[in-house]
């Protein structure tokens, strides 16, 4: 390229620098944010805004110091062409912003991210109906056989009549479609709760399609699984937890904005549900004063790592973001454009016009 296009990856997480290296080599030019996967709190607007002067392109996992917003997008000026996203979700983009100033917004939707969550909940959810847990925690204290410690059977049982459990999925995108396979097996009723997939969707992963409050009121687990949208900010509050049974556990490894943090833990504090497990939380990291850290086994907690495992992760998000942004310097339109209305106008400003 003769022209050195800049890159701002605004939440870095390359820790071999095989990215870095790759885009260095392609000719372009790097400005690193101080944000990162593990410290999701890193630059104000102002100091991103300085940073993204003169972008071409801006990238990186998920951020919560600023959103990247119009402000900081305009910074960049009228050569900026792409935000590519290391991770499923976008939300931490001004997605309104990006389409009305022509930038195309991709993200990363790897089956090592999004099976990940799927696994992960799997686990989550084993773990509080079998009561792992607790059952360690008694062996370990030296005690026996805890009646108090019996577990929940999941699966419909024909030797007894024993029907099973009933599981409800919110959201039947990728996730949620891959948590109703690894159930198929177990043989549990599955409801689902989606007005955005085709009808086939649920007939293919055997789930019976209902409205949101007959899910709640006839599950014994409630699994979230939705992008966080306008829609779906605090999808979930104090209303949906009073239509669940006083049995029921709640599993949360979407995005912790869409859940109302306080009333959930209002509800198990005051036993409206049995249980709840979450990968994810309004703010995060999560505070030393939440709410959530006193209901003890009430709740189980992970560090928004669902998706985290050898050989998976966030690595594979970064290369295709990588071979995203290369790809729009060359002029072309790269895979999973998230704001796809964008990309006609996108083509007419930049479409066949590499950086050469």
């Amino acid at each position: 390229m003769s022209q050195q296009p800049k890159i701002f990856i605004f939440a870095p997480i390359d820790e071999t620098g095989e990215c870095h290296r790759q885009l260095e080599a392609a000719g372009c030019s790097l400005a690193l944010g101080d944000a990162s996967w593990h410290t999701p709190k890193g630059n104000t607007e102002g100091e991103m805004c300085k940073l993204a002067e003169s972008a071409f392109a801006m990238m990186g996992t998920s951020i919560r110091s600023s959103p990247i917003t119009r402000r900081i997008m305009e910074s960049a000026g009228p050569n900026l062409r792409i935000i590519a996203k290391f991770t499923v979700g976008v939300d931490d983009v001004d997605l309104d912003a990006a389409t009305e100033l022509g930038v195309m917004v991709t993200h990363a939707p790897t089956e090592s991210n999004w099976g990940g969550v799927a696994e992960g909940t799997m686990a989550m959810m084993l773990a509080l109906l079998k009561k792992v847990r607790e059952r360690d925690e008694a062996m370990k204290a030296g005690l026996w056989r805890d009646p108090g410690l019996q577990g929940i059977y999941v699966g419909r049982r024909a030797s007894d009549d024993y029907p099973g459990i009933t599981v409800g999925i919110i959201g039947l995108g990728r996730i949620g479609r891959r948590l109703a396979d690894l159930l198929a097996p177990w043989r549990v009723r599955l409801l689902a709760c989606d007005p955005y997939v085709e009808p086939s969707r649920f007939v293919l992963h055997n789930c019976k399609p209902v409205e949101l409050p007959t899910l709640l009121k006839e599950s014994d687990v409630v699994t979230l699984h939705v992008t966080l949208t306008k829609e779906t900010r605090r999808f979930i509050g104090a209303r949906e937890f009073s239509l669940m049974k006083p049995s029921a556990v709640f599993i949360n490894t979407s995005r912790g904005q869409a859940v109302d943090e306080s009333a959930l833990a209002a509800a198990l504090a005051e036993g409206r549900i049995v249980a709840a497990a979450t990968d994810v939380f309004e703010d995060e990291p999560l505070a030393k004063d939440s709410a959530l850290l006193r209901l003890g086994h009430k709740v189980l907690l992970s560090p928004h790592m669902v998706s985290m495992n050898h050989r998976s992760g966030l690595y594979p998000g970064m290369m295709w973001a990588m071979r995203s942004v290369l790809k729009v310097l060359k002029g072309e339109v790269p895979d999973s454009v998230f704001n796809t209305e964008v990309i006609a106008r996108w083509q007419e400003r930049f479409g066949g016009k590499p950086l050469a």
